[in-house]
């Protein structure tokens, strides 16, 4: 039997009882948070409906009186759309780059609804040609990144060509000129008389029919919509500003019908 010297039990039990102090359990290196993604404005399908409808419907109101008033600044006002959607889409990085694009898209219809509207209201026939000013270039952004205004865009044209041809085929466009030369004290009247021929079975039957065929196109456009495939925003985007096309049509006929001066028209 090996006699063990107290000494060297000592020496061991005081190896082991510090060899924890010398290698702790625990790195304490900091572990790294995860960076935190920032997720795009209008990237939710709720949120891109809502501001694609907005943007149709508040350039209507606001667009009707202004230019009515004073074309040039409201024309002048174009550039103001586009500064802005430049900025948000080149400063504000993805998460509002899609704010721009779409803000881009209403730059082209508000062009196009002053110019017509300021110098050629009483030449129907130029609506939709003047409002298609922005064809080209919007046909062109459907193959780039700005999709989503180029999108907002080509939808709210569609809604002025469905609106266009309802007017030709229920006789409305002509007497478009006739309501919009009058003076103000008569052009209420004629607007309303316009409106009223619409009651009548063949117009109101045209008129239904076509709101179901827009309805049903923006349903279309709805189901196509898939956020994660790289023209679902845009098929969204479409399918909000064509429907609510359609509900500001119907707006503008009841205006006409019941109270004929707030219909921006005159």
């Amino acid at each position: 039997m090996v006699a063990v010297s107290r000494p060297a039990i000592e020496t061991t039990i005081i190896t082991q009882s510090t060899f924890p102090l010398k290698e702790p359990l625990i790195n304490p290196s900091p572990v790294k948070e995860p960076s935190k993604i920032v997720e795009a404005y209008l990237s939710r399908p709720g949120t891109l409906q809502f501001w694609a409808s907005v943007m149709v419907v508040l350039p209507v109101f606001l667009q009707a009186p202004w230019v009515h008033l004073q074309p040039v600044s409201a024309c002048l006002f174009t550039f103001v759309l586009l500064g802005t959607g430049l900025a948000f889409a080149e400063l504000g990085g993805e998460r509002y780059f899609q704010v721009g694009s779409l803000l881009i898209g209403v730059s082209g219809s508000w062009l196009g609804g002053c110019l017509f509207w300021g110098w050629l209201r009483a030449y129907p026939v130029w609506h939709l040609p003047v409002e298609a000013v922005a064809f080209p270039l919007a046909c062109f952004g459907l193959t780039t990144r700005w999709k989503l205004g180029a999108g907002f865009y080509l939808s709210c044209l569609l809604g002025t060509a469905c609106t266009d041809l309802m007017m030709v085929v229920t006789g409305v466009m002509s007497k478009w000129p006739q309501v919009v030369l009058a003076p103000f004290s008569e052009a209420p009247d004629l607007l309303n008389q316009a409106a009223a021929n619409l009651l009548k079975l063949q117009p109101l039957f045209l008129l239904v029919l076509a709101g179901l065929i827009i309805f049903f196109l923006a349903r279309l456009m709805r189901q196509r919509a898939n956020l994660r495939s790289p023209f679902g925003g845009t098929w969204l985007v479409a399918s909000a500003a064509l429907t609510t096309t359609l509900w500001v049509d119907g707006l503008f006929l009841l205006t006409a019908l019941f109270h004929p001066r707030l219909s921006g028209l005159i």
